[in-house]
């Protein structure tokens, strides 16, 4: 069995004395770290520490190797055809915005369809609907069902206008769905558009073999996957990525500089221009091994149980809503809910003093949160260091929030 008490004992954060003790259910906006990932940076920091493919001695030598030797862990982990089509960036965030500033306005026309979702986070969104707004194209979004899952049935209805683009989130940040994301794929292709894959909240939580979803693009963060802040990935087929004009220009990602004419580097090199954050990239192949270690099925399994025993138990309390699918249903381990006549962050704020760490607001998803008819949500999210001991600290202190606004 998952033995989450033990993975826990490898997070400095969560084992600090005092009471009461922390319980962490904000994955989903950032994890927190384990020891072999600060550790993986200190190393680095105290003997690689140089920056990257610009440099002959040792030091320079040893960064490269690091560097260079997660892009490679990165696309075996991905199961990437080549690590050229690797590309770091700062997040996926920025992941996104360079496919659709790059591919985006060097692909769409005026009157293209642009095919998003309503339950897309801010960063999914908003990247393709500025640039099909800049290029005349036209921004639709597919609906959800009342279960909270994508309408397949609006899906086809807008696959049949042969949209350009078809950008959507592979679990929901909100409502912990899991999207049909192979099936949604190929039925896009079969109309000729491309897909852009928003894996920020599957990429931590569950394998991920983009040769077998033949997504096109797929961008994910490494802060919400135990790695440090300020470090992304964005994967993309080669012959889209060769073909896409460079995001950003400057040092590293050229070739030749003339007054005339400057030419690029090749993949991936052609997408990172400036200084990497080298450290930050150790540490996102340290928490790729950690991860790997517990086993992406296994974490996936813990997840679902843990988000199983909260809806049961937050359903089972008056006044409770609980947003998305049941668990009966593959889902992730993210749950977001509303308690009657108390305010999401009075609900959060309340929780904090019983040492629960939630979210509260829109969860820069506000079209969702307009689906859904409220402003915000609270939401826990739980992961690799939650025991089913959390969901009852979790639970107890909802019962806190509903006295203390009796």
């Amino acid at each position: 069995m998952f033995d989450a008490a033990a993975v826990k004992r490898d997070f400095p954060i969560l084992n600090q004395p005092g009471e009461p003790s922390l319980v962490f259910l904000d994955s989903g906006a950032s994890s927190q770290k384990p020891q072999v990932v600060i550790d993986a940076l200190v190393n680095y920091y105290s003997t690689a520490n140089s920056n990257v493919h610009r440099g002959v001695y040792k030091l320079a030598v040893a960064a490269d190797a690091a560097f260079d030797g997660t892009r490679e862990q990165v696309a075996m982990w991905l199961n990437a055809p080549s690590s050229d089509e690797v590309i770091f960036t700062r997040g996926t965030t920025e992941a996104i915005n360079l496919v659709a500033s790059s591919w985006g306005r060097a692909n769409l026309q005026p009157g293209d369809l642009v095919v998003s979702t309503l339950m897309e986070h801010h960063s999914s969104f908003v990247p393709w609907q500025m640039v099909a707004e800049e290029k005349g194209a036209r921004f639709e979004a597919v609906r959800l069902t009342a279960s909270g899952e994508l309408d397949q049935d609006h899906y086809q209805e807008l696959l049949a206008q042969h949209p350009k683009v078809v950008a959507f989130t592979h679990v929901s940040n909100v409502l912990g769905t899991i999207n049909p994301v192979k099936e949604m794929t190929a039925q896009a292709h079969a109309v000729g558009a491309i897909v852009c894959l928003d894996a920020a909240q599957s990429a931590p939580h569950m394998a991920i073999d983009v040769q077998d979803l033949d997504v096109d693009f797929l961008a994910l963060s490494g802060h919400k996957m135990l790695a440090p802040m300020g470090v992304g990935v964005l994967y993309g087929k080669r012959a889209l990525l060769e073909a896409m004009p460079p995001y950003q220009s400057g040092g590293s990602m050229i070739r030749k500089v003339t007054l005339e004419k400057t030419t690029f580097a090749n993949l991936p090199h052609k997408f990172e221009a400036g200084t990497p954050s080298v450290g930050d990239v150790v540490g996102l192949g340290a928490a790729i091994s950690y991860l790997q270690g517990l086993g992406f099925a296994d974490i996936a399994r813990h997840e679902h149980d843990l988000a199983a025993a909260a809806i049961g138990q937050l359903n089972a309390l008056p006044g409770v809503t609980v947003y998305g699918p049941g668990a009966d249903v593959p889902r992730a381990g993210v749950v977001s809910f509303a308690v009657d006549g108390v305010h999401p962050h009075d609900v959060a704020a309340l929780l904090d003093e019983k040492g629960v760490a939630v979210r509260a607001g829109h969860h820069c998803a506000q079209p969702l949160m307009r689906e859904l008819g409220v402003t915000a949500t609270t939401r826990a999210s739980f992961y690799v260091y939650n025991t089913i001991d959390d969901v009852d600290r979790l639970v107890e202190g909802v019962r806190h929030a509903q006295r203390v606004f009796a």
